[in-house]
């Protein structure tokens, strides 16, 4: 198939769409980058056969190369899911192609809204809600031997499977080169320590599970999305991932969607491991997220990705704190200095928000316009509270490590290497990182809007 102009304008290549000509045995119609997405790129593909059969079409893309970033998590190893899912009662998109070099799967497009906060009448959320927690308990049986994975035995010991998944993640944080992380070096310490003593069958685990990763219509679940991070492992794990993203969008009542799952299941659920595996699932996240500005491309979510950190160092320690009976006391708010310049941050997001993202039809602008009136709330936050917050952060880290480090950033490296060498405790670290992230939180406050203020769910 040749491409047309126009088809090679929207940033996919011609030897890209050529290869989905070929895979649907016809020609590319139309291609358009929608938003979200997550990590990989989302495409929404139309296509026709050679006998006239027009097909609505999916491709979600990666252009990283696992080779040069180290990344375990190829979509490669992302479509062995889909596929292991085929005719189950699992609903997935049924796969078109899984192209043999690049990290593209093209797959059926199906009906349905992600967003569960956008479901108004209540009694579809409910019915929703259910519904998906009866999916997950069936995923949960379905034979793990379905997924071929090198290296992995379905039959192993799930506290082994638990210790090689956080020895991948563990080794994914030390190939980034970045400056070590004391939330992250807390918590890869605590969880080596604390993996449940428990064994029985590993199941199939979703991984970052739960509203936003699942498709719904008409009070239904159309497709479980997002396979990225699934592997082998603790149903726990999977129900701990719903708390987290149900942070991000509420899903009903949750005591009633685990009492859901565990009838669906035909077990009981023990609560202390949901509250170990939120730990480790929040861990999972400050490791993805663990990239200095030289990793960040420019040009990705970057507005989006900065408020989500910001939620999700914050969730760790409520979840570390929750899991351990750590009481911790909030500091007072920082204390903001005056900016002359105050007014063209307003403006900015002024005419970000009434001239530019209303008048924008394309929903890929409009996400990435928000995006940007995030950045620009968080420099002018940034500006303003910054000189308070570094005093308070060399104080608290004076405080723990006995002398007043020369920067900030020399005090949290000190106190990253004190926490991975075992010479700085969990309790003496904990308040001092509680306040770093409640400041960090009041920073981003103005572009986290209703994030700055959830927390977890109660489990009971």
């Amino acid at each position: 198939m040749t491409t047309t102009p126009e088809e090679t304008t929207t940033g996919l290549s011609e030897a890209l769409t050529d290869w989905m000509a070929r895979s649907v045995g016809g020609k590319i119609t139309s291609v358009r980058r929608q938003p979200g997405g997550g990590r990989r790129e989302a495409w929404f593909v139309d296509a026709e056969t050679a006998g006239g059969e027009r097909l609505e079409l999916f491709l979600r893309y990666d252009r990283s190369d696992p080779d040069e970033t180290g990344d375990p998590f190829t979509l490669q190893d992302e479509a062995r899911y889909f596929l292991a899912l085929q005719d189950t009662p699992v609903p997935v998109p049924r796969i078109q192609a899984v192209h043999p070099r690049e990290q593209a799967i093209l797959a059926e497009r199906v009906p349905g809204q992600a967003w569960f906060s956008r479901l108004r009448d209540e009694e579809q959320r409910l019915a929703v809600a259910r519904e998906f927690m009866g999916v997950l308990a069936e995923l949960h049986k379905v034979d793990p031997r379905r997924v071929a994975l090198p290296g992995l035995s379905p039959k192993a010991d799930l506290r082994e499977l638990v210790h090689a998944e956080i020895d991948r993640w563990e080794a994914l944080y030390r190939r980034s080169g970045e400056p070590a992380d004391p939330l992250i070096e807390l918590g890869l310490a605590w969880v080596r320590r604390n993996i449940p003593d428990v064994s029985e069958p590993a199941v199939i685990v979703q991984g970052d599970t739960g509203p936003g990763n699942f498709l719904y219509l008409d009070g239904r679940v159309t497709a479980v999305l997002d396979w990225e991070l699934a592997h082998l492992g603790d149903v726990h794990d999977d129900l701990a991932w719903l708390t987290v993203r149900a942070v991000q969008e509420p899903f009903t009542h949750l005591p009633d969607r685990l009492a859901d799952y565990a009838a669906a299941a035909g077990r009981t659920l023990d609560l202390d491991r949901i509250r170990y595996y939120r730990v480790l699932a929040e861990l999972r996240i400050l490791i993805l997220g663990h990239r200095g500005p030289g990793g960040i491309d420019p040009l990705s979510e970057v507005g989006n990705n900065l408020i989500f950190r910001v939620l999700h160092r914050r969730l760790f320690v409520e979840a570390l704190a929750d899991v351990t009976g750590a009481e911790l006391e909030p500091p007072a708010p920082l204390t903001a200095a005056d900016l002359d310049d105050a007014w063209l941050y307003d403006a900015a997001v002024a005419q970000l928000g009434q001239i530019i993202v209303p008048r924008s039809e394309d929903p890929f602008v409009v996400l990435r316009g928000k995006g940007v009136a995030r950045i620009v709330k968080y420099l002018r936050e940034s500006a303003r509270l910054g000189d308070a917050k570094r005093r308070c952060e060399l104080d608290d880290l004076e405080g723990l490590l006995g002398c007043r480090p020369d920067t900030v950033a020399d005090g949290f490296a000190r106190l990253a290497d004190g926490l991975r060498e075992g010479a700085v405790t969990l309790s003496a670290a904990l308040p001092v990182l509680y306040r770093w992230v409640l400041r960090e939180t009041q920073v981003c406050r103005p572009a986290m809007g209703r994030l700055a203020d959830r927390h977890f769910d109660p489990l009971s």
